[in-house]
């Protein structure tokens, strides 16, 4: 059993694709980020950084005891190599995995979220970071539709990668980019879309307050500021 510690976000998405692809069985804990869960000391013991989401495996099969993970990327690999599944078992598939996974942690979902913070929820409207990361974000985009030519997915077989980019891809309802010149990029997000597990995962978030109107309060918790503050 799986105990998720979770919140609608894209890196809770990411894990909820891989348990309900795998078909595993999980218990969700929700951790209410904008309530301040992640800061409650319980929580701090499984997940440090204070970030969600973090699992607790309670039979990790090695005859210990329980183990918690951290971070969506390690979360990741973790249940990857439990199962044995969207992961290859070669050394050069595992790479080409490991690499667009990275890739993912390290750019893709830091430079989006950066991207969301300036154009939803930054107090000021400053046009310098907006264009940066808008930039940043369209570079990136066009160095994954570039990998998906001629490729179903990101390292051909249905990974782990893809499930950590999915969720990934345009998030921002209030602040949508342009993904006209992407055509391998919106044909891969609406083939794993499609996929069912995809969409029990996705479906998560309406029980979980997903399109909760964010607070001055919640916007404090989340950011350091109220939202109204120029500070």
């Amino acid at each position: 059993m799986i105990d998720l510690h979770y919140w609608p976000t894209p890196n809770g998405h990411k894990i909820t694709i891989f348990l309900e692809e795998a078909g595993l069985d999980y218990t969700i804990h929700p951790v209410d980020i904008g309530a301040g869960d992640q800061f409650k000391a319980e929580f701090l013991k499984i997940s440090p950084n204070n970030k969600m989401p973090a699992i607790v495996d309670r039979d990790p099969g090695d005859e210990g005891m329980h183990i918690s993970v951290f971070e969506s990327g390690a979360i990741l690999a973790y249940l990857a190599n439990k199962t044995g599944r969207f992961v290859p078992q070669d050394l050069r598939g595992r790479t080409l995995v490991s690499q667009w996974l990275h890739w993912q942690i390290g750019g893709l979902g830091p430079m989006t979220g950066q991207y969301g913070h300036f154009h939803v929820y930054a107090p000021e409207d400053i046009a310098y970071a907006k264009d940066r990361y808008k930039r940043e974000v369209l570079r990136l985009l066009g160095v994954l539709d570039r990998q998906l030519e001629g490729r179903e997915f990101i390292a051909g077989d249905y990974s782990i990668a893809d499930m950590a980019a999915h969720p990934w891809i345009n998030p921002y309802t209030k602040a949508p980019l342009d993904l006209t010149e992407f055509a391998n990029v919106r044909r891969w997000h609406e083939a794993v879309a499609q996929r069912p597990a995809v969409q029990r995962a996705y479906a998560l978030a309406e029980r979980y307050g997903a399109k909760r109107e964010m607070t001055p309060e919640m916007h404090k918790i989340l950011f350091g500021t109220p939202a109204n503050s120029n500070a």
